[in-house]
């Protein structure tokens, strides 16, 4: 019965979204208020049940996607972003575009969610496709690529991050573990890609003059931005306290964060936390990317609260897709799955990626069928003994998958390259479930290594 429930409510937050066009994130609440009482929740804790679910996932992601939100504009309004990739392309030459297109994509990428990428990234790797004379798709699909590859598996992106944080799942091992599976499934659905693509739809494969998609699009003059130094350094600082803090943990602490950490442990521990990270490369960027660069804090206000302003609705499907994963854990659905589940002969990790699977085609949003799939895999996870960070990066490889019509990434990627609907299918989506076939085979590599 809760399965049937599950479909349903799946149906019908389909209906609402897409055919009633109604807001997601009213879309989540309404189908977990009406899915809880399928479920036969007691009314009178439905209303605690969706509190606890965006409580528990709020919490440290507030800050985290925020102020990550916020360091991202920074280093975009500055031209911080623009200098990454003109440098790299300029070290790489002609002949490597896309090796370069790859780096610059996977550097901003990390700090930026993706949306916001391949709105700022777009302009530029179509600038150098013009200039160099080369097909804009050629680069542009090494440059999808890499955006989607770590809006999937690295934190602090919010998707892998919620997840992590749902699972209970270490995030700087995460990132870690998350780069080394990112790197192989951006150059399989990359370069690779690219060739298969290019060998049988040719006609895709024009030299673009102008960009339709693109209003203005600002400029900047590459000896007036910041340096490449400073950029790539505030691009990643949250990044590198992390990695930092996860390596000392490992080789000093054997892999386990202290209990009652007192001395130099506290203080890794303290600057390894996601939050404090967030908070320090914040305050680092207000001034490499404000005040070093002669800006007012009037601008670097005005920055940062544009930047709230294109994350906030993000954050509040987040927030309604962990209140729709509470209900589906109170309502017994995870224990359901969990049952079904317990005799089989799948790995722990292919039955996350599976449900993942299911759940993104169902719903379109890598952050809500990541999140719905976190609160139904969990029980599974601790009854089987998996490993946590092994489980949410085959989620985060199974909310990549099968993009189509119901997600925003599909339309966007359409829109800005010029495809029709059939040819997006054959590009983007295709792209997309390389990635995620890709991310579950590393994955599965990963966690024979860690456990030999």
């Amino acid at each position: 019965m809760q399965f049937v429930v599950l479909l349903l409510g799946i149906l019908l937050l389909l209906f609402l979204i897409i055919r009633v066009k109604l807001n997601t994130f009213v879309s989540l609440i309404v189908t977990s208020i009406l899915v809880a009482l399928g479920l036969g929740m007691n009314p009178a804790n439905i209303a605690d049940a969706i509190k606890n679910g965006i409580g528990s996932s709020m919490g440290e992601l507030v800050i985290v996607f925020g102020f990550g939100a916020m360091i991202g504009r920074l280093v975009s309004d500055a031209g911080g972003a623009y200098r990454i990739a003109r440098t790299l392309i300029n070290v790489f030459g002609k002949k490597r575009l896309q090796v370069a297109v790859v780096i610059a994509s996977f550097l901003i990428g990390i700090s930026l969610l993706f949306e916001v990428g391949l709105v700022l990234v777009t302009p530029i790797v179509f600038a150098v496709a013009l200039e160099a004379d080369v097909p804009f798709l050629y680069l542009g699909i090494s440059m999808a690529a890499a955006l989607s590859a770590t809006q999937g598996f690295l934190p602090p992106q919010p998707s892998p991050t919620a997840v992590a944080t749902a699972l209970g799942a270490n995030i700087g091992e995460m990132l870690i573990v998350g780069i080394i599976v990112a790197i192989p499934c951006v150059i399989v659905a990359g370069p690779i890609w690219t060739r298969v693509v290019r060998k049988f739809n040719p006609d895709l494969f024009v030299v673009k003059k102008s960009l339709p998609a693109f209003g203005e699009i600002k400029q900047f003059k590459l000896e007036e931005t910041p340096g490449f130094g400073l950029s790539i350094l505030t691009s990643l600082f949250p990044v590198i306290f992390m990695i930092l803090a996860t390596i000392y943990e490992l080789t000093v602490e054997g892999g386990k964060t202290p209990t009652n950490p007192q001395g130099l442990n506290a203080v890794v521990s303290m600057l390894g936390n996601p939050v404090v990270a967030m908070v320090i490369a914040l305050l680092f960027a207000i001034w490499s990317m404000g005040y070093h660069r002669q800006r007012s804090m009037k601008q670097i206000s005005a920055t940062l609260e544009e930047s709230v302003k294109s994350t906030a609705m993000l954050l509040m499907v987040i927030a309604g897709g962990s209140a729709f994963k509470q209900v589906l854990i109170d309502g017994g659905v995870g224990k359901a799955v969990q049952e079904l589940m317990m005799h089989s002969k799948f790995s722990p990790i292919v039955l996350a990626w599976l449900i993942t699977v299911i759940l993104r085609i169902s719903l379109g949003s890598a952050t809500v069928s990541g999140m719905t799939a976190s609160g139904l895999v969990l029980p599974l996870m601790h009854s089987m003994g998996a490993d946590p960070v092994m489980i949410a990066l085959a989620i985060g490889a199974g909310s990549l998958a099968a993009s189509h019509v119901n997600d925003a990434g599909f339309w966007m990627f359409s829109e800005y390259f010029d495809l029709s609907v059939k040819q997006t299918f054959q590009v983007w989506t295709a792209l997309e479930t390389v990635i995620s076939v890709v991310g579950l085979l590393m994955v599965l590599l990963m966690n024979v290594i860690i456990n030999w």
